[in-house]
């Protein structure tokens, strides 16, 4: 299945900045109607209410906060796209004591914030005729970099994740997409050391295509397109086997 984001109500968690914030002015340029954004700081999104007026509205949202993300549900009840963007990188050495504790919150934000949202919100997709729902992974999903251990350990359970969504999800009319983006050039990836990166906005387009042509992975710039060229097999022949490409 595919959809077009043009007049449709969208949700973006972690709009206000970088990836997030470039998918919800993407979504706006081509039609949507209204995005709501998730944010932990509801200031941090003044720009964007100040570019878009009413087109935008901003929600207050911890992903770890369960009773947040009940709310979030209940405020945008007339969502029928939701990308999954918010997710948090912490550096930490495998064999240092400080790695078990970076791996608990990466998990905790970013696969079980996924578990979190998919759980609330898809419901709510479902009961206004269907939609979309998508999750941005990472390269690290599929292949593990020294140095972001806990950070790739937590993003490939998230892939895991978002392959059962897409399962559990068709028959209910939502179209579930996996991104899986390389170097970005973002804070979170500068944190991580990465000096070059592509534009959000290939992410962000990309997004938007990806979607408009029912696809399950979207590998959007030069790095994740070579790491498309090596798993493209097996995906196909293992990941998309029983239901379809």
């Amino acid at each position: 299945m595919s959809i077009l984001v043009e007049n449709k109500v969208a949700l973006v968690t972690g709009a206000n900045r970088g990836i997030g914030k470039a998918i919800t002015e993407s979504l706006l340029k081509h039609g949507t109607k209204k995005v709501y954004l998730a944010v932990r700081d509801l200031s941090s999104t003044d720009s964007l209410v100040e570019k878009y007026g009413d087109k935008v509205v901003t929600l207050k949202l911890d992903i770890s906060n369960s009773e947040e993300i009940k709310a979030l549900a209940t405020s945008a009840k007339d969502v029928e796209v939701v990308i999954n963007n918010a997710g948090i990188l912490e550096i930490a050495d495998l064999f240092e004591e400080e790695f078990d504790q970076a791996l608990e919150q990466q998990l905790d934000i970013n696969l079980f914030g996924l578990v979190r949202i998919a759980r609330a919100l898809t419901p709510v997709i479902e009961a206004n005729g269907g939609g979309a729902f998508v999750q941005l992974n990472s390269i690290v999903s599929i292949r593990n970099f020294s140095g972001v251990d806990a950070y790739s350990a937590s993003k490939a359970a998230s892939y895991s994740i978002t392959q059962g969504l897409r399962e559990q999800l068709l028959d209910k009319n939502i179209q579930v997409l996996s991104v899986h983006p390389g170097p970005i050039d973002t804070d979170m990836a500068a944190k991580a050391g990465m000096t070059e990166g592509e534009s959000a906005n290939t992410v962000a387009e990309g997004v938007i295509s990806a979607l408009a042509e029912g696809q399950f992975h979207l590998f959007p710039d030069p790095m994740a397109k070579q790491f498309e060229t090596a798993y493209q097999e097996f995906s196909k022949s293992i990941v998309l086997a029983d239901l379809g490409s």
